[in-house]
């Protein structure tokens, strides 16, 4: 009830609410506004209680560490402590995560583990942003990025800034065409790295 409540104060302060526009358009403005960053509430609760609200109103799930379960529901979110839920793993699987929401990541500690498989909006500027992100170049160890049409070499070829990435998988990437580019440099760049790739 909270997220939507939520949403329906930002229909009632519109004058003319977009439905005039085509259902893709509109689909993509209420993207937009779910993965608007706050940063007020980053400062009020904590990066990891402000991203695992935008993960989860965009779609996707995230893993706390210390717990096997996956958090998927935005009103049950755990309540307690503001630092005692850590995000250990995403899964934003088939999400509306986008490159402006990706703010929500710049203070995140914790995270070993990010899925992104048929998310429509992650382009390569997205994965050059997480991989520029100090925290994350640090703790992230496995990323798999499946079935992401908008991805290409120049996103996956930034990725190589994570360096204590253990585990890469790719997987039906139409936007990558040379892949042996991308073989080259994780060799040189991170050559403890086991990456999986099953493109076409």
């Amino acid at each position: 009830m909270m997220l939507f409540g939520n949403i329906s104060g930002k229909f009632y302060g519109l004058k003319k609410l977009p439905w005039s526009c085509d259902s893709r358009s509109f689909w993509g403005w209420l993207n937009t506004v779910f993965n608007k960053v706050d940063y007020e509430r980053i400062r009020d609760v904590g990066p990891d209680r402000a991203a695992s609200e935008w993960l989860l109103r965009c779609g996707a799930m995230v893993r706390y560490h210390g717990q096997e379960r996956w958090q998927k529901d935005y009103n049950n979110l755990p309540t307690g402590p503001l630092d005692k839920y850590k995000i250990q793993a995403i899964d934003a699987t088939s999400s509306c995560i986008m490159n402006i929401g990706f703010d929500h990541m710049k203070g995140l500690q914790h995270v070993e583990k990010i899925k992104l498989c048929k998310c429509h909006y992650i382009e390569d500027n997205c994965l050059q942003m997480l991989s520029q992100f100090e925290n994350l170049q640090k703790s992230i160890l496995e990323m798999e990025i499946i079935s992401c049409g908008n991805v290409t070499e120049k996103g996956i070829i930034a990725l190589h800034h994570l360096r204590n990435l253990k585990y890469l998988l790719l997987c039906d990437l139409p936007g990558i065409k040379e892949k042996e580019k991308i073989v080259q440099t994780f060799q040189i760049a991170l050559p403890s790295l086991k990456l999986e790739l099953e493109l076409k």
